[in-house]
């Protein structure tokens, strides 16, 4: 049924959605907290700026960054000078993009799951002399757990599906940057009908469990983003 080119893109895509679904909860956890909690006018502006990508076509966000990560680039500079090379049409070039095109995918739930929380268990939390860093790992952390969940969902099955970034930066490289969605394209390209319809219709049953996932987590009564109210 799957040809080895076929493994080998299964493979580097599951790998690569949960290198940046692990990356994305690291780095979208303190912004998710500062937007859901900030009251500075610069609340507006970065919560645009994160959730540019839901309305930028991938094409255009990819392109800014192949130009970013190039080497007349902000980060193809900094690469070069840190030893580590150009990123585009590499592994780890795909990372970041692929970390920066999900963000919102993982930063809008955990917002929602910490806003849901209100301040009263913080609040009670300090009355027990918890500190900062307890009441947010002790009380906050535990309470947002189910955003966390569709948080992580979302991210990896985002990341699962990409193609326009993942084809600006990654190319198509074999076993370095052929994800699923660009050798689904390799064999429509092709006209191998018969081989793109096995991969398609993989991701299809992979997008309704994930869908399948969401919404019974949304399906909670007053939950917002599978987060009980």
């Amino acid at each position: 049924m799957f040809t080895e080119a076929d493994l080998d893109a299964i493979w580097l895509t599951l790998r690569l959605a949960t290198t940046v679904t692990i990356l994305l909860l690291i780095v979208g956890t303190p912004i998710a907290w500062w937007l859901a909690r900030t009251q500075s006018w610069l609340k507006g502006p970065i919560g645009a700026i994160v959730a540019l990508p839901l309305v930028l076509p991938p094409t255009v966000l990819g392109f800014y960054m192949l130009i970013a990560m190039g080497p007349n680039g902000v980060i193809g500079q900094l690469t070069q000078q840190l030893g580590i090379g150009l990123l585009p049409f590499s592994y780890w070039g795909l990372v970041i993009a692929s970390v920066v095109y999900s963000l919102p995918f993982v930063v809008q739930p955990i917002q929602n799951a910490m806003q849901a929380l209100g301040e009263r268990p913080i609040e009670v939390a300090a009355t027990l002399r918890a500190g900062p860093w307890e009441r947010f790992f002790c009380v906050v952390l535990p309470l947002s757990k189910p955003g966390f969940i569709s948080a992580a969902i979302l991210g990896f099955a985002h990341t699962v599906g990409e193609f326009g970034v993942v084809l600006m930066i990654g190319g198509n490289i074999p076993q370095e940057t052929r994800v699923v969605s660009v050798q689904i394209y390799d064999y429509v390209e092709a006209m191998e009908y018969g081989q793109a319809h096995v991969l398609a219709g993989l991701m299809v049953a992979f997008s309704f469990v994930v869908l399948l996932g969401v919404y019974g987590f949304q399906r909670q009564p007053g939950s917002v983003w599978g987060v009980k109210a």
